[in-house]
């Protein structure tokens, strides 16, 4: 009798939807049995009301005896008795959706190898605009909820709008790249295109183009989407500079760490930078480029260095360097632990799964730096 671990190694793919099947068994089924715990507790808690909130505009939103609450004040939202789930992110929804994406990628490995692709470095360069695009497209939320404390009506309202609020877009994005790239592999096999790389990188370009055209239209025709050229200027600039000195500094004295990854290092360390730098600029910065008030983080982590900057840097200095400074730091080191992990062997051993981590990778730095950028240039 064949024992476990060969019966998962010789049908990984049935492995892979039977564990989805039971993920999803035990949330529905548990849902159903127990929806004050599972459902309420859990799932609306962390995941589906702060989309809500998000969608609606509201401060929070407020699940109590089977039914959603909306509240527009954070003494009311302080008060409230129930589950309280407020825009943004909590460290159990992104704990949660760290498990989604490693199921995702395991399923997506399991495509790759069914289409035979993903183990050239053209694969990580042509998916490269598609991240950027996710960024850009969870700004048109962004915009929409701007819309709505303006009095206007959203071009996308909720609930269809929760296609774009996370967790909801991730998958947006996933299946619209999944298209993409079964369309121009189809193509390319059928002998249209001599690769499907170019055409892929093509496809992401329009989308993103088309996504910044909306956005750039709403600053031009609305007065709740401004354009500040001075915000994306300065990220841009000072996003170059830092991955500049950090590549310089690992080519210079550690060049081992980026013997495996090259220039997909390079651009793992300028989407993190972003990230940092956006989030520098976007917290303490905008007052000073006379861009309007400053942002609030979406994210945990970010919220969590701020707060602890704040606590130990003495006033007088904080208001000289800001307090999200630091999270730049983390940000360039965090790129630097990536590349060097992924050593030249990494790719010899299994090249599709190497090559999705690294685009995981850049991916939850560059798409929530995109966003943030974006949010600051647009004032939203």
């Amino acid at each position: 009798m064949a024992t476990v671990a060969e019966r998962v190694e010789a049908d990984p793919e049935r492995t892979w939807l039977g564990t989805m099947a039971v993920v999803l068994t035990a949330l529905v089924g548990g849902s159903l049995l127990f929806p004050r715990i599972v459902y309420d507790g859990f799932l609306w808690h962390y995941f589906w009301g702060p989309v809500v909130a998000d969608g609606e505009g509201a401060v929070c939103a407020v699940r109590s005896g089977g039914t959603t609450q909306l509240l527009d004040s954070a003494a009311a939202c302080d008060a409230a008795t129930g589950f309280v789930a407020y825009p943004g992110y909590t460290l159990v929804s992104e704990a949660g959706y760290v498990v989604t994406l490693l199921l995702m990628l395991g399923g997506v490995v399991l495509l790759l190898r069914r289409l035979n692709i993903g183990t050239s470095r053209k694969f990580f360069y042509a998916l490269f605009p598609f991240m950027l695009f996710g960024g850009a497209l969870r700004v048109v939320e962004d915009a929409g909820i701007a819309a709505m404390r303006a009095g206007v009506d959203p071009a996308i309202p909720f609930p269809w709008s929760a296609l774009i609020i996370s967790p909801f877009i991730y998958f947006t994005v996933f299946f619209i790249t999944l298209a993409a790239v079964v369309v121009t592999v189809t193509l390319s096999r059928n002998g249209v295109f001599d690769e499907f790389y170019r055409p892929l990188a093509v496809v992401g370009s329009v989308v993103l183009a088309v996504t910044l055209a909306y956005l750039g239209y709403l600053a031009a025709t609305t007065e709740y989407v401004t354009f500040y050229p001075q915000v994306i200027t300065v990220m841009l600039v000072l996003t170059c500079v830092a991955t500049a000195i950090t590549w310089w500094l690992v080519e210079t004295y550690k060049p081992e760490l980026n013997a495996g990854t090259v220039y997909i290092g390079l651009l793992l360390i300028w989407g993190h930078a972003l990230d940092g730098v956006a989030n520098v600029v976007g917290l303490d910065w905008m007052p000073a480029l006379n861009a309007g008030p400053n942002l609030v983080p979406k994210h945990p982590v970010n919220q969590g260095i701020v707060d602890i900057t704040g606590a130990v840097l003495p006033a007088s200095v904080l208001a000289v360097t800001g307090d999200a400074w630091p999270f730049l730091l983390v940000k360039l080191a965090a790129a630097v632990f990536i590349i060097w992990i992924f050593e030249p062997e990494i790719f010899e051993e299994s090249p599709q799964y190497a090559m999705l981590l690294l685009i995981a990778a850049l991916a939850v730095g560059l798409g929530p730096g995109t966003r943030d950028m974006l949010r600051a240039t647009f004032g939203i």
